[in-house]
């Protein structure tokens, strides 16, 4: 398969509490494209923008509740191969950064988070997974494995921030 960048130049998050709906233009939410498609993340990379210092207290989150009725994702946002000649997915992936009801991020303490925590003014965070053994799997459509979502925590004081994820479909 072909690895894709899921990208969001620039955006604002909001600190949110866990299992709240996230707002419009907020978040990364990726999530597979049938009940038997797998996806693999395997670098996240968020990069400061703001003007002034700003903590961004950053998660990637399995999402409790799933994004409903995504908005198919406009320039400059994006999601495409890395590769030219990769062919066309039986299933693709959904990615959105807007939903009629934006996702929720899992409320309980036995669910899976990564921490990315920055500051915005300039910083730089980076997962990356240095094997298949270590990426973070979404699989099929089924709660709470299914859908990821990258977002802001409550606490600190939010920055503009540009992010990529990229993924394998399995």
């Amino acid at each position: 398969m072909s690895k894709r960048i899921f990208q969001a130049a620039s955006f604002t998050p909001t600190a949110t509490a866990d299992g709240t709906a996230l707002a419009n233009a907020t978040y990364m939410s990726i999530g597979a494209g049938s009940a038997t498609q797998a996806l693999n993340v395997i670098e996240i990379e968020l990069g400061g923008q703001a003007s002034a210092s700003a903590v961004n207290i950053m998660q990637f989150a399995r999402d409790l509740v799933l994004a409903a009725t995504p908005t198919a994702l406009a320039a400059p946002n994006g999601d495409g191969p890395m590769h030219t000649a990769t062919a066309a997915l039986a299933a693709v992936p959904v990615t959105c950064v807007a939903a009629t009801t934006g996702p929720s991020r899992t409320n309980t303490a036995a669910t899976a988070r990564l921490n990315l925590s920055f500051n915005a003014f300039g910083g730089i965070v980076r997962w990356k997974a240095f094997s298949t053994d270590e990426a973070w799997n979404i699989t099929g459509t089924t709660v709470s494995v299914s859908e990821s979502s990258l977002s802001a925590f409550t606490g600190g004081n939010v920055g503009l921030m540009g992010a990529h994820i990229i993924y394998e479909p399995l």
